[in-house]
């Protein structure tokens, strides 16, 4: 076995000889490739779901993507589903967290067809909204919410409308529903009763004007009845 020049890490480095090293997933490999940044962003969006969500037992994330994040909020509940429409995120999820302390249990689902199953005390989704045409935005959060304990915490992040002259074209390629954080908070208000609101800047959350923010976050709690 190597030995660091300093005692401490050689234990860093007998575990990266017996397991190998941890691999980034599919979207955030190419964050980290083009715009190392980004992916400082993407991760303290996680960390702010993970600060309100802490110490619930069972939370679910919709729109995971490639499920990278997912363990920062797994250190603050008891346990995370994850689920994507889209297989190829979720066969690659479920090859890289295969023996890890980390593996959640993730599902493909496409929340347009069918509510989720189970029930959960808090649901997450970021930067999913943004890629939901506007038409099927009500159901999209319906079916979500159907799944959330009657005493549950919703929250939902985008991008805001304001940002879209500063976003990718990848990002705008797929970004067919942006809203202000004003906009936004209208759209959730028929499914709960209590709705606060988030600006971010880069990494930084604030409840500051939310016209320059380049981030909303909305957390819901009291869902309406029959909700």
């Amino acid at each position: 076995m190597k030995e660091s020049k300093e005692a401490q890490y050689t234990k860093y480095v007998k575990e990266s000889e017996e397991i190998g090293f941890e691999r980034m997933g599919i979207m955030t490999s190419q964050s980290w490739r083009r715009d190392p940044k980004h992916l400082l962003f993407s991760l303290s969006r996680y960390k702010f779901v993970a600060k309100m969500f802490q110490g619930l037992d069972h939370i679910l994330e919709v729109g995971c993507g490639d499920g990278f994040a997912t363990r920062i909020v797994q250190q603050s509940v008891g346990k995370v589903d994850v689920t994507d429409f889209d297989p190829i995120f979720i066969q690659d999820l479920e090859k890289r967290q295969k023996g890890s302390k980390w593996a959640a249990k993730a599902f493909v689902h496409d929340i347009l067809k069918t509510p989720i199953p189970g029930s959960y005390d808090g649901i997450y989704a970021l930067d999913v909204l943004e890629h939901i045409s506007k038409d099927s935005e009500h159901l999209f959060l319906e079916n979500i919410i159907k799944a959330l304990n009657p005493q549950g915490v919703l929250i939902i992040g985008v991008p805001s409308l304001e940002s879209e002259q500063y976003a990718s074209e990848d990002s705008k390629q797929g970004h067919i529903n942006l809203k202000s954080q004003g906009d936004l908070k209208k759209t959730l208000e028929p499914f709960f009763h209590n709705i606060f609101m988030f600006s971010m800047n880069d990494e930084v959350v604030h409840t500051g004007f939310y016209g320059m923010a380049h981030y909303s976050f909305a957390v819901c709690c009291f869902k309406r009845k029959g909700k």
